[in-house]
């Protein structure tokens, strides 16, 4: 699996996750400050949109994970 989508399963698992804690009407309640969670999520996806630098693709690539690009040239 290349490291856009590792990315963009793990940002929306971020969101989702941060929304169950963070929802007072939602089961997994916790505390309404895993919203915070959330706008970070967003701000840093924001934010790799403009740069094109991403923290956890770094660390994707340090784990092994091949790009699309990469994987693409394997075949």
């Amino acid at each position: 699996m290349s490291t856009e989508r590792l990315i963009r399963i793990i940002a929306g698992a971020f969101v989702l996750l941060s929304l169950a804690l963070g929802v007072e009407g939602s089961p997994l309640f916790y505390s309404s400050n895993f919203l915070w969670f959330t706008v970070f999520v967003g701000a840093n996806l924001f934010q790799s949109g403009i740069t094109r630098w991403c923290l956890m693709e770094n660390i994707l690539r340090k784990l092994g994970a091949k790009t699309a690009v990469e994987l693409a040239g394997a075949k």
